[in-house]
């Protein structure tokens, strides 16, 4: 999870347009993968996961396609 988040936001720091701007005051020297790491680290940004009672109805419906 922690690898697609920083991915995902070094696109969009690399990409420019919406969200290109660094989350953090302080980015001399520091690369976009860093960037992003510090973002995380510092709060910046969050993520949201699945409830655990969703799971099992995904799982369900996955199970009837196959």
């Amino acid at each position: 999870m922690l690898v697609n988040l920083v991915s995902r936001r070094v696109r969009q720091l690399t990409g420019g347009g919406n969200g290109s701007r660094p989350l953090i005051t302080e980015t001399a020297g520091l690369g976009s993968g860093d960037i992003a790491m510090l973002e995380i680290i510092e709060g910046k940004m969050s993520w949201e996961t699945p409830l655990a009672s969703e799971e099992p109805e995904v799982a369900k419906k996955k199970r009837r396609k196959s």
